[in-house]
């Protein structure tokens, strides 16, 4: 495949012929129910597989119609831009070009496919034109070559454990990091390579999924919200925009940048650790059920093979149900409190100036203190599915989006964090599970873990160097808790913002975040060797206080888990107290 990046014409139509039978996603990217990850009409900018170079332009495609004359009209209208509908049973954005089995990759997923049909469609003169130049570029290497018909990727380069790539997102820094959970995923410090002593043998990846659109739970909050603000009587003109705005944006489902951004994590994760990859040793994977984790897993694969130029090939090979046994979703513990007191409680001090301003600009809109974290957020949730900044986000200076930070940081730390009686110990499973993978020996468990799946080495293999979770916030921060990390001096405070915390929720849980823990055999000072452990929450280094961490946030294996007694005996009786 050659490297050259892909040129489109700046003034046409590429139409897509939705009804060919021959239309199939790519395996790596195949779910149970068979779901685009990305919602039809969505703006999906190309990028061809193992292309380089800078982004192409943004194009949406539709089904072609059986007169391909019909689109000539919308040729001025669109440019390169036309409407995605009708993917039925495809996941993902494929492009041929070339005839016959090409494997094209969308910058937020892959798929294949035996055949498809394409019309270029472009008015005048411009369709010759386009036309030589098209050729031009087939000629050169400047279009993508179909496979089979370029020079075969080379194999990987070696090297030294690498930094993670950051996607450019659109926004300003210090609005979109203190979106808490709806941040988008970016490295809270600079990855630390391990010490020169230490041989680094097992990777154990726990990953929130990608960005999302609202839950069914938020949706209806916004749009309570939105509703008020419509009845306003006029808008200052600094709102004037709500006069026609018109809420539509979808509900649970993983958006295209959650897929990117998941894909990409995916293709980090190779980049970094493929000297412990084999064709017999690849990545053991698994999810919670709910579609937008799967999606996320399956992205996550994808983007690993496409790194390994599809040397390694892993696989979705568990999908934990939501509604049985699960350590990677918080729903195992019915009588655990909520955050809402401290939440309301803090919403009622920050949130009342900030109501009484957009009042005096929307007269008769009767905003709430309460209102106010259900309105900030369509800031971030607009701006990534639309992939450009949302002008509610303008609304609120600096000083608010910290405050509302903080609200998230509450919601998390007594939801399922420090700050909940019940919250650590829906964390125990996966933490008695991340011991049985560190020192190959049997899970043991009486809390939350599928017993049968764990005996089974089919399905809870010990002998893995790459492991890779996928779950959610919720259950993220239950995990922190169970395992002493981000351990607070003292419980935040609801009535003012706790200045010297380190429970910041946009570093703890965005969207993709991930812990990573990895296990070293390293030599020790008296010359001999022992299995050493440290943890990376979104690449920064914890600093393992509970068992000795060094300075480079190693600790033994032995002392890891001899610290862990809380999850070892099984909750110290709290996980009873889930059900009484």
């Amino acid at each position: 495949m050659g490297s050259a990046h892909s040129k489109y014409p700046s003034h046409g139509v590429l139409v897509y012929d939705a009804t060919n039978s021959d239309l199939e996603s790519a395996p790596l990217l195949e779910t149970p129910t068979q779901r685009p990850l990305a919602a039809p009409g969505s703006k999906v900018p190309l990028d061809v597989l193992d292309a380089g170079g800078s982004s192409p332009p943004h194009v949406q495609l539709h089904p072609a119609p059986r007169d391909f004359k019909s689109q000539e009209a919308a040729t001025e209208k669109h440019a390169a831009h036309v409407e995605l509908t009708g993917w039925k049973e495809t996941q993902n954005i494929a492009r041929q070009v070339c005839a016959g089995g090409a494997v094209y990759k969308g910058r937020y997923g892959y798929a294949h496919s035996r055949r498809f049909s394409y019309a270029i469609v472009l008015s005048g003169a411009a369709m010759v034109f386009s036309f030589l130049i098209l050729c031009v570029f087939l000629a050169t290497g400047g279009l993508p070559t179909c496979l089979g018909a370029g020079p075969a990727p080379g194999p990987p380069p070696s090297g030294p454990l690498k930094p993670t790539k950051v996607k450019t997102i659109f926004a300003p820094e210090e609005t979109q990091n203190n979106w808490g959970a709806y941040t988008p995923w970016h490295p809270v410090e600079k990855y630390p390579s391990p010490p020169p002593h230490c041989k680094l043998e097992q990777v154990n990846i726990l990953q929130r999924h990608g960005a999302r659109y609202p839950t069914s739970g938020a949706t209806t909050r916004f749009k309570a919200v939105v509703a008020k603000l419509a009845s306003a009587a006029s808008f200052d003109p600094e709102l004037a925009f709500l006069a026609k705005y018109k809420y539509t944006l979808g509900k649970d489902d993983l958006i295209p940048f959650g897929a990117f951004q998941s894909e990409e994590s995916g293709k980090d994760a190779f980049a970094r650790y493929k000297h412990l990859i084999s064709k017999k040793n690849i990545p053991f994977v698994r999810a919670s059920s709910s579609q937008r984790v799967v999606d996320s897993a399956t992205n996550w694969t994808a983007g690993f093979s496409s790194e390994s130029h599809k040397k390694f090939k892993p696989t979705l090979s568990v999908i934990l149900s939501e509604s049985a046994n699960d350590t990677l979703d918080d729903a195992m513990c019915p009588s655990a409190g909520s955050s809402d007191a401290a939440t309301g409680a803090w919403a009622a001090i920050f949130g009342t100036p900030i109501a009484a301003r957009l009042n005096s600009l929307a007269p008769g809109a009767n905003l709430t203190a309460a209102d106010i974290p259900n309105f900030m957020p369509l800031c971030a949730f607009e701006t990534l599915v639309k992939e450009k900044l949302s002008p509610f986000c303008s609304l609120f200076p600096a000083a608010e989006w910290a405050q509302f930070e903080y609200w998230t940081d509450l919601d998390k730390y007594y939801g399922t964090g420090y700050g909940q009686a019940l919250g650590p110990v829906q964390g125990v499973g996966y933490v008695n599970e991340l011991i049985a993978r560190l020192t190959g020996q049997p899970v043991q468990d009486q809390t939350q873990t599928n017993r049968t799946l764990d005996a089974d080495p089919k399905t809870f293999p010990l002998d893995r160097t790459m492991y890779a979770d996928f779950s959610h916030d919720n259950q993220m921060a239950a995990i922190y808790a169970a395992l002493g990390l981000f351990r607070q001096p003292m419980e935040l405070n609801i009535d003012h913002v706790t200045k010297e915390r380190t429970w910041i929720t946009s570093s703890l849980t965005p969207f993709s975040s991930r812990m990573v823990t990895e296990r070293f055999t390293c030599h020790t000072i008296r010359g001999g060797k022992d299995k050493f452990v440290r943890i990376l929450v979104n690449d920064a280094l914890q600093p393992l206080e509970f068992c000795g961490g060094d300075k480079d946030g190693l600790c033994t294996l032995n002392a890891f888990v001899q610290s862990q007694g809380y999850a070892r005996d099984n909750g110290v009786g709290d996980f009873e107290k889930c059900f009484a």
